[in-house]
């Protein structure tokens, strides 16, 4: 069974930081491509960050850009955000995907995860 989970969510206040991990089970990470994603209520779901299959080419939203880092350690099958500087609007549920093409570009995922929440106060 195919499972990715979320965790490393939490309360953080402004300018702090938190590190998220997409650990996966039943399927090689290395060989997706892996997106992170946040929904605030009410807003769209995000795009924030990817990280593409094999050699790890890396991509990240404007508004995270120089704050998150996205990246993987195969030997763990987990891929983790690393957020630093978080300000209130980080806010949201922060979700992985896996998407088989590995290039970072698909517009649909095969896998998700349950997703795990970030709340920033000011």
């Amino acid at each position: 069974q195919v499972q990715l989970v979320e965790s490393g969510g939490g309360l953080v206040q402004a300018g702090g930081s938190l590190r998220l991990s997409c650990a996966a089970s039943g399927l090689t990470l290395d060989y997706y491509a892996i997106n992170w994603f946040r929904q605030a209520p009410g807003k769209e779901r995000e795009g924030v960050s990817c990280i593409s299959r094999g050699d790890g080419i890396t991509y990240y939203a404007d508004s995270v850009k120089d704050r998150f880092t996205i990246s993987r350690d195969n030997a763990k099958n987990t891929v983790y955000l690393q957020m630093n500087s978080l300000k209130p609007e980080d806010t949201a549920v922060y979700y992985c995907a896996a998407d088989s093409q590995g290039l970072c570009v698909a517009y649909e995922y095969d896998y998700w995860g349950q997703g795990t929440q970030v709340t920033v106060s000011s």
